[in-house]
C-alpha cells in the first residue's frame, strides 16, 4: 500500500470512529428501573390477600359446575370449573371456608387460589391434559329452561362487569358481559327479571345461560338476532340486538364453529 492509499484509509476509518461514537453518544439511555407506568389501578391485582366466611350457596355455571361461591357478607369467590368436584369434595353450603388469592379494587370478586375447610385444601391447578375445557363438557345435560323473580344479587368477572345475576329462589342468570352492559337498566337488585336460555337444574341449584331476558314473561327479547326476512338490493334485513322473540323452541345447542386460521402467504418475487 503506497502512503497516500495509507493516509485515505487512516483518515476513513478515523471518521467511522468518530460518526459511530456521535450516533452511540445520541442514543438515549435505558430507562431507570420503574420508570415504566403501573397497570391501570382498576385492574391491578391485590395479591397475597386471605379472607374467612361462611358459604352461602355454590355459583354454578350453566353445565351445573360450580366456579364459585358467594359468602354469607356477599363475597364473591371465583376459581376455575375443573376445580369444582374437588371444592364440592371439601365443603358444601353452611361451612367455613378460608380462601387465599387476590382481587381487583372495588371489585367484590376473589379469585382464589388454594381453600381451605374442614381440615383440607384444595389447590388451583391447570387441568390434566385431555379434560375438556370449560363450556364443552355433558352438553347433553343442557336443557331448555326459563326462570324468573326478583332479582337478589348481581354477579361480576374478575374485572367488575356484570355477567349473572342470582334471583330470590337462588337461581343463577348467566350472560356475557356486554349484555350486562346493555341491559343495565333492568339488572338491578330488587327488580323483576325472566330469562330464557339453556341450562341444568340439580340438587346444587339451578343455572342458565340466557339467550333471552326481559321483565317479565311478555316481554323478553332475543339476545342475539340472526338475518330475517327478504334479501334486498342491500343485502338481508337484520333483527335489532333486543328483537322480540316468540316462544322457545326447544332444539339443541349449537356450538360456535371456530374461525380458519390462515397461513402466512410468501411474498411475491419481484
Amino acid at each position: 500500500m503506497t502512503p497516500r492509499f495509507s493516509l485515505i484509509a487512516t483518515a476513513g476509518l478515523v471518521t467511522g470512529l468518530l460518526a459511530g461514537s456521535a450516533a452511540f453518544a445520541q442514543m438515549p439511555p435505558p430507562p431507570p428501573a420503574g420508570a415504566f407506568p403501573p397497570p391501570h389501578p382498576a385492574l391491578a391485582p391485590e395479591a397475597g390477600m386471605t379472607v374467612q366466611g361462611r358459604v352461602a350457596q355454590w355459583l354454578l355455571n350453566p353445565n351445573g359446575e360450580a366456579d364459585g361461591l358467594l359468602l354469607t357478607d356477599g363475597t364473591q369467590v371465583a376459581f376455575p370449573p375443573h376445580l369444582s368436584t374437588s371444592v364440592m369434595q371439601i365443603l358444601k353450603p353452611g361451612d367455613t371456608v378460608r380462601i387465599a388469592g387476590w382481587r381487583a379494587p372495588n371489585v367484590p370478586v376473589m379469585r382464589a387460589l388454594t381453600l381451605e375447610a374442614n381440615g383440607r385444601t384444595v389447590v388451583d391447578q391447570p387441568p390434566a391434559p385431555g379434560m375438556f375445557p370449560p363450556g364443552l363438557r355433558d352438553l347433553a345435560a343442557l336443557s331448555a329452561m326459563s326462570v324468573g323473580g326478583r332479582i337478589e344479587r348481581l354477579l361480576y368477572t374478575d374485572r367488575g362487569d356484570v355477567h349473572g345475576v342470582i334471583l330470590a329462589d337462588r337461581s343463577i342468570v348467566r350472560f356475557p358481559p356486554h349484555i350486562g352492559a346493555v341491559y343495565g337498566s333492568i339488572l338491578q337488585p330488587g327488580a323483576q327479571l325472566f330469562a330464557q336460555g339453556w341450562g341444568t337444574r340439580g340438587p346444587n341449584g339451578s343455572a342458565v345461560e340466557a339467550t333471552s331476558l326481559g321483565q317479565s314473561a311478555d316481554s323478553v327479547r332475543e339476545l342475539v338476532g340472526g338475518p330475517v326476512g327478504p334479501v334486498g338490493p342491500r343485502g338481508p334485513h337484520h333483527r335489532h340486538l333486543m328483537a322480540p322473540m316468540g316462544p322457545m323452541t326447544p332444539t339443541a345447542p349449537v356450538l360456535p364453529v371456530p374461525a380458519p386460521v390462515f397461513a402466512p402467504q410468501p411474498a411475491a418475487n419481484s
